[in-house]
């Protein structure tokens, strides 16, 4: 955290406000141009044997490539929930951390794609780690599926870790880059709330563990013969008071036993 405010004091003035909405507004223009054929979408992604033969501008460009195969009513629906989410990540960690997020996928991709020959990067990674962030901090969040299911995000989330750990089983080399780049920013943010909630789970399991061991003792315990409360639930049990009050006796034994002085 230390470490974050210093990077905030130094380099706080670089982060944009309302990142996300030019994220969207961006991809919003790729796909208008896409449908006039003014540029093809092959042309904006993240192709690293293209950006070594002079192609640079893929580096910049593959963030707003927008998904044009999808039906335009679910992408205004994606660009709505992308608002929504980015918005409220950036309202809870301030401007400069949502921008460091999104920094850290963004250059984490890059890599990745270089990483793997052959591989080919796209954004919709970088943007699934923004779903995964918002569903960690807002687990209860509902979205009506289908516009008539209301479905806690909590669930979504893991579908979408689910799928990511079946991408990174039997995917490519490639996808699995991707996979582990799209992560690294959400691990970098939440993996110390991770480990201390896994800890606190822990703690209240030994807890449960051990409460419920404290119930299964018997209360009362035959100082002669050991039969207990628990064992014989039907007999009752005095206390000797030639015994100090200290030693509990059956029926059987309290007035057939040898008296206990501390």
């Amino acid at each position: 955290m230390k470490f974050l405010f210093a990077l905030e004091k130094r380099l706080g003035w670089l982060a944009v406000p309302n990142v996300t909405l030019y994220l969207i507004m961006g991809q919003v223009l790729a796909f208008g141009l896409i449908l006039i054929n003014y540029i093809e979408l092959g042309s904006l992604l993240l192709v690293p044997r293209l950006v070594l033969e002079g192609e640079v501008w893929r580096i910049g460009t593959f963030i707003f490539a927008p998904p044009v195969r999808a039906h335009p009513i679910f992408l205004l629906f994606a660009w709505y929930l992308l608002y929504i989410m980015g918005t409220a990540l950036e309202e809870t960690w301030g401007t400069f951390r949502y921008n460091l997020f999104l920094w850290v996928g963004f250059l984490a991709t890059i890599l990745a794609a270089f990483v793997v020959p052959g591989a080919v990067a796209t954004h919709l990674f970088i943007l699934g780690s923004v779903f995964l962030a918002f569903a960690f901090l807002n687990p209860n969040f509902e979205l009506m599926l289908f516009l008539l299911l209301p479905v806690k995000i909590k669930w979504l989330a893991l579908v979408t870790w689910g799928l990511y750990s079946i991408t990174f089983l039997f995917g490519s080399w490639a996808e699995r880059m991707m996979v582990l780049a799209s992560v690294t920013n959400f691990g970098l943010f939440f993996g110390r709330d991770i480990l201390h909630n896994f800890q606190a789970w822990k703690r209240r399991k030994r807890y449960v563990a051990d409460r419920e061991s404290e119930a299964d003792q018997p209360f009362h315990r035959c100082h002669a013969c050991g039969i207990t409360d628990k064992s014989h639930p039907d007999m009752e049990f005095r206390y000797c008071s030639q015994c100090d009050g200290n030693y509990a006796y059956c029926e059987k034994h309290l007035h057939d036993h040898e008296h206990v002085k501390e």
